[in-house]
């Protein structure tokens, strides 16, 4: 989630057109919330199969491995002092977003990594990506366990500040865990950008393409038997974990296989960008206030004080609010492209971290 930078210098196309394809399963994983479990029919069953299969913990590695790109290129230009202040500022951003918006944080989770993984920034490679598989596999065991405490869904509570106060809790619980599940691909991510793997796509097609045909088939058959437990009528806790931990492993290598596959998409767009690809790569650039708004729209449409529909919605609704409000943040993003403006999330945190100048 890097700031935007003035549409007057050059930037590669890949990273940013990356981060706004992923703001895309990060609407439809979020808008699951909406959904409500065995309704909609076959296509409400296809659906969440789909989900499970190519959305569900494959959003978040590609967040993740994005962020430790972009955490190379931020130390290259600016050093580890500004890191520690946006690290620090990025769990305050957390902590605020789980408090006043959605109790699916990500930004505290980031901090704590922006902190903790300063001295893999400076070291050299050695066993990065040795250490990024330990911690992958310590990510999706940790997950697996947790799934047999966390609840199926998220609670609606009627008043508003209970239920802030519910976010903020599970905040609180839940950031660590995230840091342990996302610190896999921020180090890959770290391990890539120095190889300019999405700067220079061009130059590393085949081993692109590699990573996201195998990425993308190791994660989906590491989905199947969770979505075959899933459609079963009794699944035990015990099948349920191994199966959610299987999933949570091999999602890495899925949003890995996204962010290469982009790359592959952004070598063949190359100089030729249209509309499109101009509104998504302004999305890219301002991915933290799209994220931001995203939740906004998921605090309106699900608490019980605003539309309350959360559970209320067959799952290919949910799917198609989840690209709405993904395509309006779109819309949103390149309107201030056009006026040549930063995210306001963007200026703000650049603030704080590098103060007015």
């Amino acid at each position: 989630m890097s700031p935007a930078a003035s549409e007057q210098q050059p930037r590669s196309l890949a990273p940013d057109l990356a981060r706004g394809a992923m703001l895309l399963v990060i609407a439809l994983a979020h808008a699951q919330v909406l959904s409500a479990r065995g309704s909609g029919g076959a296509l409400g069953q296809a659906v969440a199969a789909f989900h499970t299969l190519f959305v569900d913990s494959r959003g978040y590695p590609m967040f993740a491995a994005l962020f430790g790109y972009g955490l190379v290129q931020l130390q290259q230009r600016r050093g580890a002092e500004p890191l520690r202040r946006r690290g620090r500022w990025l769990v305050v951003f957390g902590l605020l977003h789980a408090l006043l918006l959605f109790h699916g944080d990500i930004l505290g989770a980031y901090g704590l990594l922006s902190l903790g993984l300063l001295a893999a920034l400076e070291r050299p490679d050695g066993p990065l990506l040795a250490r990024a598989g330990v911690w992958a596999v310590l990510g999706a065991a940790a997950f697996g366990l947790a799934s047999l405490a966390i609840p199926d869904g998220a609670d609606a509570v009627a008043d508003p500040l209970v239920s802030a106060g519910y976010r903020v809790l599970g905040w609180i619980v839940t950031t660590p865990l995230f840091a342990v599940m996302a610190a896999g691909p921020v180090l890959f991510g770290i391990w890539a950008a120095r190889r300019c793997l999405l700067e220079q796509p061009g130059r590393h097609l085949p081993a692109l393409r590699r990573v996201a045909v195998l990425g993308i088939a190791v994660a989906v058959a590491g989905a199947l038997p969770l979505a075959l437990l899933k459609a079963a009528p009794h699944a035990s806790a015990a099948a349920l974990a191994s199966a959610t931990a299987l999933h949570t492993l091999t999602g890495y290598a899925g949003g890995l296989g996204y962010a290469a596959l982009v790359a592959v998409v952004a070598a063949r767009i190359g100089g030729r960008r249209g509309p499109l690809t101009r509104a998504l790569v302004a999305c890219g650039q301002r991915s933290l206030s799209c994220y931001l708004a995203q939740s906004l729209a998921w605090l309106l449409l699900f608490e019980p004080y605003f539309a309350d529909l959360g559970g209320e919605l067959a799952p290919q609704t949910a799917a198609a609010i989840g690209f709405g409000v993904w395509a309006l943040t779109v819309v949103l993003a390149d309107l201030l492209r056009r006026f040549d403006r930063r995210g306001p999330a963007e200026a703000l945190l650049r603030r704080l971290t590098h103060g007015p100048a």
